[in-house]
């Protein structure tokens, strides 16, 4: 059973959670009614977002961060993978976030700069999410999408070094309520991460815009 900072998270972004699920992109996917197009637009925004997120780590010297930031989670070396099979091996001058994204990787890197614990809150909401959701939403896009059995295209939903995604997220979990954080933080950690999920629910909405 959950319990501490992992158990405030829980609580508190149920709701965040329910309505990101809930955007009509999401439907769609699990419906296998999303088109290649719109699925190479959120990896593209993805890329991004990860870019952003993974260079803050890299720098960080705030503890609560560093203790949470396993290789094994970082995803940019997989999402250009993806790059490269939807855009080819030019992708790099191809490619620009959205204007969501654009704001969402303005406050990743406010917060780096500013308040770098709040870090915390990004790599729950999109680390855990992306374990928790990834092989079924990598086996929804390759059926829906019609694409490689090998893996290509989804390389990003594939987490090869972590054998038990359910045995690494109590770990996880574990590390999350050892870190020492006040009341007071822990709380803006759950507010932030109430944003973050605003921030990918927007992507997703977008998306539907398109």
């Amino acid at each position: 059973r959950l319990s501490g900072l992992a158990l405030m998270l829980g609580d508190g972004t149920r709701k965040s959670h329910s309505m990101a699920q809930n955007t009509a992109f999401v439907t769609g996917f699990f419906k296998g009614l999303s088109t290649r197009d719109s699925y190479r637009t959120l990896v593209t925004n993805l890329y991004f977002v990860y870019t952003e997120m993974e260079e803050a780590f890299d720098v960080t010297s705030t503890d609560c961060v560093m203790a949470l930031d396993d290789k094994e989670l970082r995803r940019v070396d997989e999402l250009k993978k993806d790059m490269d099979y939807f855009y080819g091996s030019e992708w790099s001058t191809m490619i620009e976030p959205s204007p969501v994204t654009k704001a969402y990787l303005a406050r990743v890197k406010e917060v780096a700069e500013k308040e770098p614990y709040l870090l915390v809150a990004h790599q729950y909401t999109r680390y855990l999410g992306d374990l928790f959701g990834g092989q079924m939403m990598g086996g929804m896009a390759r059926r829906s999408l019609g694409l490689p059995k090998d893996g290509k295209g989804i390389a990003f939903y594939n987490f090869n070094e972590i054998p038990s995604a359910k045995d690494f997220i109590t770990g996880w979990y574990q590390r999350l309520n050892e870190l020492d954080l006040t009341q007071a933080q822990k709380e803006a950690i759950v507010d932030e991460a109430n944003l973050v999920f605003d921030l990918n629910v927007g992507i997703l909405t977008e998306l539907e815009g398109n």
